[in-house]
């Protein structure tokens, strides 16, 4: 016994981190072998069951949520897609500070996360979109003398119940053992992840109570579908035959009538006559039943996904709008799922770990489940150019996150700004004999004319480190006001000293000119 508890003040018990204490047990009351309570399943049935988990007993409704998911296509699929559409997304990690001792806890998690059996960890997590809650059990590893979850494994809520005081607090059914009374989960075993449809109690916010309705009446309407197409699909057979037929003609006229649908032939005499009769209404009956089902699964898609356009052949009037605002709509939803991922991948995995690894925090590194922003980099970039000379403090590791970037380890070679030039030494001019032989040839242009380029080239440069800080401020300003505020900002900062030397220089060199104008016209 230790003093660290959970998040419901449950004292850690380390001798139980490494067993399986939720699995199976076939003596037991955690059996792997499940009901059907949708069989036969009428309103006034469904209502017992939905009463009798709100009363505690939730069994038979997470068999009933796990048979629809096997059975209707159309929930099965939406119900994917919401699910895969986080766990394919990637995971970041948050650093709690740029602290060696943080930055390492960061990269301890980093590195776990590139197991190959974390997409389907994730997927299994993502139970809770249809059960509101879903819980997985961590198996921890120390025989290395450290710490490590090794492997999380997605347990059946049909083993779990919840405490009859409040209807939120989750309990193990049959207890450590399985053989026992419900227990409090022990602490830091399990990742209840919640995946919320409405506000309430855990047991009554799941999709799965409320698509259990539309579930069932939509098997109704397939069942009428399917006697209406067996009776009507195929036309009445109507057998005639001649006033002197034996019971013997009788006989073989109506069993060529009985299996002339089966066999599709048959042999009568020629005095016999076969009529075929087609019910007048088997079209638009056949759409009502589709139509019903339809609109069902429509109802289904926006409760899961917020939206039919992806899953339906529904253009609207609206066009490749519609579909925008669909596709919005879906990303909010995507968005809460993985926050609330987060927050239980944060709550019930990472804190425990740096507990048990570390000790207890003052601030814990962070699991970011999130698609990445589209950020314009090159504007980052021409900000951090002008904000940073004047003064603004940024953090590395947020910038090099922005960007992609790992923390550079110790013996990583770094990169750096390249040397700068001093412009007031000229560069060595360097030249082939020949080509010193060939200019030499030519006439030499004027000494005045040859400092006036040298400070023109110089002046080109300085002036456009200057107009480059001062167009990023005009990119970045919304109105000529801030612009001008800015510039103000921004004055007593701009290094100058370029522009006076190359300024200075063209002083110079117009005096030089007019100089040697004097001496050759005298």
């Amino acid at each position: 016994m230790t003093g660290l508890v959970d998040q419901w003040g449950h004292p850690l018990q380390k001798e139980l981190l490494t067993q399986d204490v939720a699995g199976p047990s076939v003596t037991g009351v955690r059996s792997p072998y499940s009901g059907y309570p949708a069989d036969g399943l009428s309103p006034s049935r469904l209502a017992d069951i939905l009463r009798e988990a709100d009363q505690g007993e939730p069994l038979r409704y997470y068999e009933l949520a796990e048979t629809i998911e096997e059975r209707d296509l159309h929930y099965a699929g939406v119900l994917a897609t919401r699910k895969r559409s986080v766990a394919q997304i990637d995971i970041t990690v948050e650093a709690a500070s740029d602290d060696a001792r943080d930055v390492q806890m960061a990269d301890m998690i980093r590195e776990w996360l590139k197991r190959d059996e974390l997409s389907d960890e994730i997927f299994d997590m993502m139970d809770a979109v249809g059960k509101q809650t879903s819980f997985t059990e961590i198996i921890w590893d120390s025989s290395m003398g450290q710490w490590q979850p090794l492997r999380l494994e997605w347990r059946d809520p049909r083993w779990f119940m919840w405490d009859r005081k409040t209807m939120r607090v989750p309990q193990l059914r049959g207890g450590i053992d399985g053989t026992a009374v419900a227990c409090d989960l022990p602490a830091f075993k399990f990742i209840q992840t919640q995946i919320k449809a409405k506000s309430g109690l855990p047991v009554r916010s799941g999709i799965a109570r409320i698509a259990a309705w539309a579930w069932m009446f939509k098997a109704f309407t397939q069942r009428d579908w399917a006697i209406f197409s067996q009776t009507y699909g195929q036309p009445v057979r109507i057998g005639k035959f001649h006033e002197g037929a034996t019971k013997e003609d009788k006989a073989t006229l109506f069993r060529a009538v009985a299996n002339i649908a089966g066999d599709c032939a048959a042999i009568i005499p020629q005095s016999m006559q076969i009529e075929f009769v087609e019910a007048k209404n088997v079209t638009a009956g056949s759409d009502l039943y589709e139509k019903r089902a339809d609109w069902l699964d429509r109802q289904i898609s926006k409760a899961i996904l917020g939206q039919t356009n992806t899953t339906d052949a529904q253009s609207g009037g609206l066009g490749s709008g519609q579909a925008q605002v669909h596709d919005g709509v879906r990303e909010d939803i995507e968005t809460a799922d993985c926050k609330a991922l987060s927050a239980a991948i944060n709550r019930d995995l990472i804190r425990p770990w740096i507990d048990l690894e570390y000790g207890p925090q003052r601030k814990y590194p962070r699991v970011v489940i999130a698609r990445p922003t589209q950020e314009d980099l090159q504007q980052l970039t021409e900000s951090l150019n002008v904000l940073v000379p004047l003064g603004m403090r940024v953090s590395a590791s947020e910038v090099r996150d922005k960007f992609g970037l790992g923390d550079p380890g110790e013996t990583d070679e770094l990169l750096g700004a390249p040397a700068k030039a001093d412009p007031a030494v000229a560069p060595p001019i360097t030249a082939e004999p020949a080509t010193i032989a060939a200019h030499s040839q030519q006439e030499a242009p004027h000494p005045a004319e040859q400092i006036a380029a040298a400070i023109a080239s110089f002046g080109d440069l300085a002036i456009g480190e200057m107009v480059t800080s001062i167009q990023s401020m005009l990119d970045r300003a919304t109105d000529l006001a801030e612009f001008r505020a800015m510039l103000d900002a921004a004055f007593g900062e701009i290094d100058s000293t370029a522009l006076a030397n190359a300024l200075a220089g063209g002083i110079v060199a117009a005096q030089a000119a007019g100089r040697a104008d004097a001496i050759e016209e005298t």
